[in-house]
């Protein structure tokens, strides 16, 4: 039943709006929130797929628009506002990163740009990553100082002194960058730069996408973890969505019905789509285990074979001993790993033996899935950045961007790459 507004002003034991910061394991963790159960009684929870809200009272109306009632408490308005669905599945990405809220959106970018305008005025500055998904640098380098006066210097963070020197303390808002990079998987020293930024104001916002369950940068002092859910929390290759996690000040200020950023803009999550998410996110864990368990093999049969392999898991990788620090024990380095072949050319022949001939993996951009996805950065995802600034963010022409998956035996698959390889 529709709880009484009244009933609230009794009520001290309500839903927690959104899942509290935890120092467990992110398995743990996820375990440790309530389990939603369905209306009548399901082990899965109720799909709830209404757009608008009733209520009992128009008392209560009044009461949820001015704030005083709201969804920590069970009152919903609408569903571009709070969705119990979509609220169920910000609670497990709460747990999943250890932060205090969260909030799912439509997709990655979505996540990504909502969260900079909420943090970011105009006239604001961001510093950022050199190394970065096309579609965040293009946004950060076309998009924001054309439609919102909002400019971003773009530094080496492995250069810790360029970091300091480029964040400019009282215009500086943000410092954003990737915890494992998109394409070049260098390793972000998260608590070393959270400490810099911090040091002058600044506010950290970190992309997992690359290794969830694999680094928490919320533990690790970040202020801010965004994630394109599509990729390893999906799993499927089927579903298009993202996430904001954080303070529940900030997830709060972001769903303000008067200046947040995700209920003005509108980035809304389908229901059904939090659902199916929802139902991935318990099993994430295991596939996690198993995408690194076999990347960290297929990196070292690859460098034996001679080719120039780059995998955070490989103790040649600049990062390596960095990363064994940081990493979440027992979920190896990730899912991704790349192969410099130098030249598109020999990229591309490549990775045309390892589908068309030997059904090793796809050709395909994004990552997660449970086929082995593979693309040339450098004409594909990073294509936005223009040939200086693929050099300074270390893309070759020829770097193979592979997302292991785990479909057949490791030897099975092996062989198919083994097979291509020395075809070509």
């Amino acid at each position: 039943m529709k709880r009484n507004a009244r009933d609230d002003d009794n009520n001290n034991g309500g839903e927690a709006l959104l899942a509290k910061k935890s120092s467990l394991d992110p398995a743990a963790a996820l375990a440790s929130i309530r389990h939603e159960f369905g209306e009548h009684g399901g082990v899965n929870m109720s799909i709830e797929a209404s757009a608008t809200f009733t209520v009992m009272e128009p008392e209560t109306m009044r009461r949820m628009f001015t704030g005083e009632l709201g969804p920590d408490n069970d009152f919903f308005v609408y569903s571009r506002h709070f969705n119990p669905t979509v609220l169920n599945l910000s609670r497990q990405m709460a747990a999943l990163e250890g932060t205090e809220a969260a909030y799912c959106t439509s997709s990655g970018m979505s996540a990504i740009s909502s969260v900079m305008l909420q943090l970011c005025s105009s006239g604001g500055h961001v510093v950022a990553s050199k190394t970065l998904y096309g579609g965040t640098h293009a946004l950060l380098t076309h998009f924001f100082p054309r439609a919102c006066n909002i400019t971003t210097s773009f530094v080496d963070i492995t250069d810790h002194e360029a970091v300091a020197e480029a964040i400019v303390e009282g215009q500086t808002q943000v410092f954003y960058f990737e915890a494992m990079a998109n394409p070049t998987l260098t390793v972000a020293d998260i608590p070393e730069l959270s400490r810099i930024a911090h040091d002058k104001g600044v506010t950290v916002v970190v992309d997992n996408t690359f290794a969830p369950m694999v680094l928490s940068p919320a533990k690790l002092g970040a202020d801010v973890v965004v994630h394109s859910i599509s990729k390893f929390i999906s799993g499927g290759a089927d579903i298009i969505a993202g996430a904001v996690c954080g303070s529940e000040k900030l997830v709060k200020g972001m769903m303000d019905l008067r200046g947040g950023s995700l209920m003005l803009l509108g980035p809304t999550m389908n229901a059904k789509v939090a659902f199916e998410l929802s139902e991935r996110i318990p099993h994430l864990a295991l596939r996690m285990k198993e995408h690194s368990r076999r990347a960290q093999v297929y990196a070292e049969k690859m460098k034996e074979l001679g080719l120039k392999v780059i995998y955070p898991g490989l103790e040649d990788h600049p990062q390596h001993k960095l990363a064994r620090r940081i990493v979440n024990k027992e979920y190896g380095y990730g899912g991704l790993l790349s192969i410099d072949m130098e030249t598109e050319e020999r990229a591309n022949k490549l990775m045309t033996y390892l589908q068309n001939a030997t059904q090793f993996g796809l050709m395909a951009v994004s990552l997660g899935y449970y086929e082995t996805l593979m693309s040339c950065s450098g004409s594909s995802t990073s294509s936005e950045l223009d040939p200086d600034q693929k050099e300074a963010a270390g893309i070759s022409p020829g770097l193979v961007r592979m997302s292991v998956g785990y479909v057949g035996t490791l030897e099975q698959k092996w062989s198919q790459f083994e097979k291509a390889f020395l075809r070509m």
